[in-house]
């Protein structure tokens, strides 16, 4: 069986270094671990993950926890989970999926906490492991999420951009966060360019914003951009505006938020501000290990910009 010795040997470099590449990569450079990892690899060591825990008194289980009924039509958390599972194999880290039910079911060394309101943080208050949440939050938890005010100043941009004469935002009726940034961000970007804001807040689901346009369809003119704070609001918007006759993307156009598979199946498909998923789930692995070998020390927040991505329900830019 080769030895930790043979492959510092074949990487032509110290012990304590293959050691460090294995316990702690974060403390060395790209180029150290990928000789070390080819020399691994060549030699096919396998190191001892289970002695190494059992010596730090750790479990190399991450708890994900989704405080929030998941839906099996939208692949949000699937998205999610590749990005999450795929970056805690390199760690040598097993997933534990929990909800807030069997929270206590098995030991683990952090969590990752998804879908939060603002009724869970006394909650989570009383969790005794390091832990980061996927989604911005105002009690000082270290977290991952896109840049959510960013994001919908990029959408009001390119509507602007595009000479819609009237641009009205879909937001979520929830007082969370993630919510309000997204509101924020549309009405700064209108106060910039002087234009007259209009808010609808609506709970999360398609056929509340269809509703929304059939019950309000003679008060919007053609020309009209609804920036909708998620896909699924967006494709009510879409649904519907087709069912009243309206053209998209000649006299109508939507902007979704998330890109995550709905914005595929809407016919046309949505131009959308597509979050980051697997990256963004990578980046929460990194942050709550990083803060489990900290002791539980904060860590600096993981913020990530959306893509604007074009599809069927905007026009193209004039020339």
């Amino acid at each position: 069986m080769p030895t930790l010795s043979d492959v510092a040997k074949k990487a032509n470099v110290s012990k304590m270094t293959v050691s460090r590449v294995i316990n702690h990569p974060e403390r060395v450079t790209e180029e150290l671990k990928i000789m070390v990892h080819a020399a691994m690899k060549e030699l096919n060591y396998k190191p001892n993950v289970m002695a190494k825990a059992l010596a730090e008194n750790r479990t190399q289980i991450i708890k994900l926890l989704i405080l929030e009924e998941m839906d099996y039509v939208e692949p949000y958390y699937m998205q999610l989970l590749v990005g999450i599972a795929n970056e805690l194999e390199k760690h040598s880290y097993g997933l534990q999926l929990v909800t807030k039910r069997n929270t206590q079911i098995g030991d683990s060394d952090g969590y990752i906490v998804c879908g939060m309101r603002e009724s869970d943080y006394k909650w989570l208050n009383t969790l005794d492991k390091p832990m980061v949440l996927f989604g911005e939050n105002t009690h000082g938890y270290d977290f991952v999420d896109s840049d959510n005010q960013k994001s919908i100043e990029k959408a009001v941009e390119y509507g602007v951009l595009l000479n819609y004469e009237t641009i009205v935002f879909i937001g979520m009726d929830v007082n969370e966060p993630f919510a309000l940034s997204r509101e924020k961000g549309y009405r700064k970007a209108m106060e910039i360019y002087g234009l007259k804001q209009q808010v609808v807040k609506l709970e999360n689901r398609s056929r509340f914003s269809a509703t929304f346009i059939r019950e309000n369809w003679q008060e919007f003119n053609s020309n009209t951009l609804f920036i909708c704070a998620t896909d699924r609001l967006a494709l009510g918007i879409s649904r519907e505006l087709q069912e009243q006759g309206g053209s998209i993307p000649e006299e109508y156009g939507i902007i979704g938020h998330d890109g995550v598979f709905l914005d595929q199946i809407a016919y046309p498909f949505l131009t959308t501000l597509k979050q980051s998923l697997d990256e963004m789930g990578a980046a929460a692995v990194q942050l709550v290990l990083n803060k489990i070998n900290a002791g539980g020390l904060p860590q600096e927040n993981a913020i990530f910009e959306t893509e604007l991505k074009l599809g069927g329900t905007t026009r193209e830019p004039s020339v």
